[in-house]
């Protein structure tokens, strides 16, 4: 049974009937005039016929869409078939000749309906195929979100009642403490007062029985031996009155706090300043086989919902990994702060072991070329080891003493964080060891670090310094000017390890909360990373392989584990 037109599939790509009475052959034609579908030879029998034979038979795809059949309000014998360009109204064509349409063009309507039917039918597979199932997905994205939001509002509030619990204890603790000091100051004071009393007393039992003694001498008959006569005034001396001093009691001066200080104390819940992101449209508009075809783009990568663990490595040699360095041979250099640095590759299998003198800091990196690049802090100079492994010392720093190392991914400058007394200073290398620049000082030549520890460049050329007695992340331009300067989430930051992604991320391990922080390249706090809910406990250092993985040293044990950040 043949198609109606308005069951015509809109990409045309199945098999339609012809039209014409009893021939049921595929169409691949059509009639415009006669607006019937029709095959080869149906259409060279209507192209003969004297009727038809100046009717337009076209391909199917190009036929025009047959016009509703409406009759002309003015003139109800009429069929609406014209469209005034001027008015933009269909008319019929008596309406044509009527004075208010005089000197206007007008368009056959069919072509013109055809052309937006046409449109109609190109936009409806784009709504059915993209539109409303990438709506669809955005709409299950945002029942997830909600999801995620009641997890992370109750871990805020779980968090929050915890630091209430951690807050009072310490109150409770100092209260005591407190408590303990007063009466410890009371029983002082008491006794001190005893002692006091202690004296008077003593001294009013000497004058009463002086007053005693006193007293027979006045009543005694007796002249012979009488002391009254002899030595009385031994007598008549009385002792003074012992003088004692009022002890000093002690004040108790209330705490002046405000409800500003107590969030201060127990935080609070702040909303980031930044744009919220567009949701990610998942869904790609297919090409149709009647409208021009839409290229694929790959997706840029992002950062994925989630951080899920790759795997792990033991590194046999150190006490606890305190760097951890990698090359484009997927080889790992593993440090502690006993001097040991060890190679492994991806089975965790030791390659090399070198005895050093870098110290508990970022003293190691790779170079472009795989040679390791590492610092003698107390030698004050660097050392370069080959893949042939033949070590060199190629460069002093005389008086600084280079704590801190990295090669750049840019154009293979080396980097070297330094430390004379309490100032520090970044010196910049080329490949060829010529120094090339000093950064020590901001724009108020106002000394930018004190101990730079870990080293890092991103890819807009910023140099990220984890500055320990600072107690914060410095980052400068490739110029040495300051950008920024990042002092951690709670109220203490420790920073150690440091490095950079591909999107301009800057990873930082806070050694005070056991935390890795994620910023953004201006600096921007943009979530913790990895946490102790993650079975994270002691990160310490930190670096990004090939594969864009990332890799943190523990502290207290010998493992690295390599986790998935990005999507």
């Amino acid at each position: 049974m043949p198609f109606t037109e308005s069951q015509i599939p809109f990409t045309a790509q199945h098999y339609l009937e012809c039209g014409i009475e009893d021939c049921e052959r595929n169409c691949q034609l059509y009639c415009n005039d006669c607006h019937q579908p029709m095959c080869d030879q149906c259409r060279d029998e209507h192209q003969r016929s004297p009727k038809t034979k100046n009717h337009e038979v076209v391909l199917f795809m190009q036929h025009k869409r047959r016009l509703p059949e409406e009759k002309c309000r003015d003139h109800p014998t009429k069929d609406i078939n014209i469209f005034c360009d001027k008015c933009s109204v269909p008319l019929c064509s008596k309406c044509s000749t009527m004075s208010a349409h005089k000197g206007h063009y007008f368009t056959d309507l069919e072509t013109i309906y055809t052309e937006k039917s046409a449109a109609c039918r190109e936009e409806i597979p784009k709504i059915q195929e993209h539109f409303m199932p990438t709506a669809k997905e955005l709409q299950k994205d945002i029942e997830i979100e909600a999801t995620e939001i009641k997890k992370i509002m109750d871990a805020i509030r779980s968090s929050m009642r915890d630091e209430a619990k951690s807050l009072k204890s310490l109150v409770d603790e100092v209260t005591s403490y407190n408590i303990e000091q007063v009466n410890e100051m009371e029983k002082s004071l008491r006794e001190i007062l005893q002692n006091q009393d202690k004296t008077y007393q003593d001294y009013i039992s000497y004058l009463e029985d002086l007053t005693k003694k006193l007293h027979g001498y006045l009543n005694s008959t007796q002249l012979l031996n009488n002391p009254i006569l002899s030595s009385i005034s031994e007598h008549l001396k009385t002792p003074p009155i012992p003088e004692t001093t009022k002890p000093v009691l002690p004040e108790f001066t209330p705490a002046q706090f405000s409800k500003k200080d107590v969030v201060k104390l127990l935080g609070k819940i702040t909303v980031p300043n930044t744009k919220p992101e567009n949701r990610k449209i998942k869904s790609t508009l297919t090409a149709l086989t009647h409208s021009k075809p839409i290229l694929k783009q790959k997706k840029p990568d992002s950062l994925s919902s989630s951080v899920t663990k790759v795997r792990g490595y033991t590194v046999p040699g150190v006490e606890g990994v305190h760097h951890v360095s990698v090359g484009k041979s997927d080889r790992l250099w593993v440090s502690d702060d006993k001097g040991n640095l060890i190679q492994l590759d991806l089975q965790g299998n030791q390659l090399q072991k070198i005895q050093t003198n870098g110290g508990s800091a970022g003293y190691h990196t790779v170079t472009q070329d795989e040679d390791l690049i590492y610092t003698d802090q107390i030698k004050n100079i660097i050392n370069r080891i080959t893949p042939g492994k033949t070590i060199t010392e190629f460069i002093e720093t005389k008086k600084w003493m280079p704590l801190c190392v990295h090669s750049s991914h840019i154009n293979g400058d080396i980097l070297v964080g330094t430390v004379y007394g309490n100032e520090g200073k970044v010196v910049r290398y080329s490949k060829t060891w010529k120094e090339l620049q000093n950064i020590q000082g901001d724009n108020e030549r106002q000394g930018l670090y004190r101990m730079p520890k870990y080293i890092t460049e991103n890819i807009n050329g910023d140099i990220c310094i984890s500055d320990l007695l600072k107690e914060a992340l410095v980052v400068v331009n490739k110029s040495g000017q300051h950008r920024f300067t990042y002092t951690g989430q709670g109220s203490t930051f420790y920073p150690k390890g440091v490095c950079t992604d591909l999107l301009g991320h800057i990873i930082v391990c806070d050694y005070n909360s056991n935390n890795v922080d994620l910023l953004n390249q201006d600096g921007q706090f943009l979530c913790l990373l990895l946490t102790k809910h993650q079975g994270v406990w002691s990160p310490y250092s930190v670096c990004v392989d090939d594969e864009n993985n990332l890799l943190v040293g523990d502290y207290h044990t010998n493992k690295v584990t390599v986790y998935k950040y990005l999507q």
